[in-house]
């Protein structure tokens, strides 16, 4: 039973940190209708600056407590610094153009985001290790588990939440929607699509970003942290279901979960059962499990 249950916990909590950056990849493909690889890259550079961020705090002698304040800081630093660069400065040129082009250039900004990365932060590891000793150990069921870690869950869920409310309980959120489902009528309806564009992007940004600072705590901060994130994230969304915030949330539970049961069962299929498990209901769902079969535009 408490097997059953760590994996149920370790699983969930997993599958947090990797909601928020499918959450971020998710929206920009819902609005953009972009594959954005570069997304992997902004995931990194939130949890460099959060480093960085949380050592100038407390070298101003800082409470500790102020260490999340710095980290979410980090993130919107990141959203305000690269966001209208990227969409504005790049992007926006190939909106409507072939998929396999968007694919190339958002990967081309992805090496050009690890090189400088590793410019301005170098090439060793960054540990950010007082965030996670703020909240100390607690007990549920019987096992004991670091506070921070739960508190993934937390923002997880209060980033989900946040995202649908803001679509479907404000109005700025219905004129993404409309955008989304029908990008000409809303143009000609006098919606501002360039304007929308770079809001779904910002926010995309903000959240891949945070998922990097909130994780900087529970990693090593070091090249290469980009690669791994961005291949599960496409792994999530493509099990949700490509756009559907809902089917981030099942698919980002489905890996999370499965990945846990395989360290506590079979270490050596960590990696091999979150392909296996997508390989499975793209048999069964090749549109993803919340994806409905849409009528190509012509």
């Amino acid at each position: 039973m408490d097997v059953l249950l760590s994996i149920l916990i370790d699983g969930v909590i997993y599958a947090s940190w990797l909601f928020i950056v499918a959450l971020g990849l998710t929206l920009v493909f819902g609005v953009l209708r972009m594959l954005n690889i570069a997304h992997g890259s902004l995931y990194a550079i939130g949890a460099y600056a959060a480093a960085s961020m949380v050592a100038l705090f407390n070298g101003l002698g800082l409470p500790a407590p102020f260490s999340l304040l710095a980290m979410l800081i980090a993130a919107l630093a990141v959203a305000v610094a690269l966001a209208p660069l990227l969409e504005r400065g790049l992007l926006r040129l190939f909106y409507g153009r072939d998929e396999v082009l968007i694919l190339l250039v958002t990967y081309a900004v992805f090496l050009m985001l690890e090189d400088i990365s590793k410019l301005i932060w170098g090439v060793n590891p960054y540990f950010v290790f007082e965030p996670r000793q703020l909240f100390g150990n607690l007990e549920f069921a019987g096992l004991y588990y670091v506070g921070y870690d739960l508190l993934l869950i937390v923002l997880a869920v209060v980033c989900g939440l946040a995202t649908w409310f803001g679509l479907n309980r404000t109005r700025i959120g219905k004129i993404v929607l409309a955008v989304i489902h029908n990008r000409e009528l809303s143009a000609a309806m006098g919606v501002n699509v360039a304007r929308v564009y770079m809001l779904a992007f910002f926010v995309g940004v903000f959240l891949a970003a945070l998922a990097g600072a909130f994780t900087s705590p529970l990693i090593s901060v070091q090249p290469g942290i980009s690669v791994s994130v961005i291949i599960l994230s496409f792994a999530v969304v493509i099990i949700g279901g490509l756009g559907s915030i809902p089917g981030a949330a099942i698919g980002a539970l489905i890996v999370g979960i499965a990945r846990a049961a395989a360290v506590y069962q079979l270490p050596e299929a960590e990696i091999f059962i979150i392909y296996l498990v997508m390989a499975v209901v793209l048999i069964f769902r090749p549109e993803g499990l919340f994806q409905r079969v849409q009528a190509r535009k012509v």
